[in-house]
């Protein structure tokens, strides 16, 4: 497929001012060799007739779950089926409360709900409503499942308000939709193709009694970013993962859940051998209790302080560069407070990293529970590039990017 020849495209239309701009963005899509097939809300309806779309598409536009007489197939799963990319511009805050939630009650929703392939979305609506919390969480829940969000634009609004909020530039959605589809390009689905990919992420707990342990603050967010681009550039992904409240898509791959540091260690070592890449994000302790207490350790029998009794807890990573086999690569994560570079390529070297993706964890970059992170990019090769500061599902396409220019497999 060169561009998007013979790409054959979802374009859900919701109801809102920017719904004019989609007739020109199909007429882009059909331009550039793309199929394409438009499915409308209702209250798309109000603001773009459907003949207009279905003149520029030269597609019947699909509007109605319960409307008979145009074929025999049940038509938001045919057209699932049909479909190679699937784009909502605009997408209203309705919309992704929608999506966020899985609700399925018109001909789009249905269709979403349905499909199997890339997602991409382009957001418009007032600056409030995208920057109300809601919004944010319902972003940030569909990034996290995959979905594409091509950001919306700042300026004037339809309401006079001057802010983020207006769609995206179309040229901004062609690339994007571009980027998903063709095989060639770096963030392509293709380039993993049929490799295998261990990622682990989040915290470990080290429980000191039934109702206390030490942890840290990792979300698994990061590590999360990097196992959904992995999928999405074709990989087998075997993404272990300790305790966390963030949703793992079903689709993701194998998933293991894991409590302890050695747990942790248990479950990488049971899959390392098969493995072409291994991305080491976890924020494993590094100390667990001597002892389990089996009891609550009551405060009454403590006095005024406190004793510990920690022992090293497994080194994940280090134990796995012993057990390595040749031709795997290895990324690792460095969290520091201060001398990050000096620190990261220390880490590279103890535990056999070809890639350390390092962040200084500072008031301005917290970086554990943060949905952005600030990154340096070490390899062997003695390169150190950083990257600007941006959302982590958004920071994991540069950073593969990075990988896979250095990684074998990814040739």
């Amino acid at each position: 497929m060169s561009g998007l020849t013979g790409a054959r495209i979802l374009l859900g239309v919701t109801g809102g001012i920017a719904a004019y701009k989609s007739a020109e963005l199909c007429r882009l899509l059909k331009r550039a060799g793309a199929e394409v097939q438009v499915v409308m809300t209702e209250n798309a309806t109000r603001f773009v007739a459907p003949l207009t779309f279905e003149t520029l598409s030269g597609r019947p536009v699909y509007l109605d779950v319960f409307e008979g007489g145009k074929a025999w197939e049940v038509e938001h799963v045919a057209l699932a089926q049909w479909g190679q990319a699937l784009v909502i511009a605009p997408a209203t805050a309705n919309c992704l409360a929608k999506l966020a939630a899985g609700i399925a009650d018109d001909a789009l929703t249905t269709t979403v709900l349905a499909f199997r392939g890339p997602v991409v979305l382009a957001p418009a609506m007032n600056t409030a409503m995208w920057e109300h919390p809601a919004t944010c969480r319902n972003a940030e829940t569909l990034r996290l499942r995959g979905v594409r969000i091509v950001e919306p634009g700042a300026g004037e609004l339809a309401c006079g308000d001057v802010g983020a909020g207006r769609l995206a530039e179309l040229d901004e959605i062609v690339a994007a939709l571009k980027a998903i589809l063709e095989p060639d390009s770096k963030t392509a689905k293709g380039r993993l193709s049929g490799k295998k990919v261990l990622v682990t992420a989040g915290p470990t707990v080290e429980w000191l009694d039934p109702v206390r342990f030490l942890s840290n603050p990792s979300t698994g967010r990061m590590g999360l970013a990097m196992a959904l681009e992995a999928r999405r550039r074709g990989a087998r992904v075997t993404f272990i993962c300790g305790p966390t409240t963030l949703e793992l898509p079903s689709g993701l791959g194998t998933i293991v859940r894991v409590q302890t540091a050695e747990e942790m260690d248990q479950a990488v070592q049971a899959a390392l051998v098969e493995q072409d890449v291994c991305v080491f994000s976890a924020a494993v302790a590094d100390f667990t209790p001597v002892k389990f207490q089996s009891e609550k350790i009551k405060k009454e029998d403590s006095g005024d302080e406190v004793t510990l009794r920690l022992k090293r807890a497994p080194d994940v990573a280090a134990r796995a560069n012993s057990a390595r086999r040749p031709g795997q690569f290895f990324v690792g994560f460095a969290a520091e407070t201060n001398d990050l570079i000096v620190h990261a390529h220390a880490k590279m070297e103890k535990k056999g990293f070809d890639v350390v993706v390092a962040n200084r964890v500072c008031a301005e970059n917290p970086a554990f529970g943060a949905l952005d992170n600030r990154v340096t990019l070490l390899s062997r090769r003695g390169e150190a590039v950083e990257l600007p500061s941006d959302a982590k599902d958004r920071l994991a396409g540069p950073v593969w990017d990075f990988i896979l220019e250095r990684c074998p497999v990814g040739a």
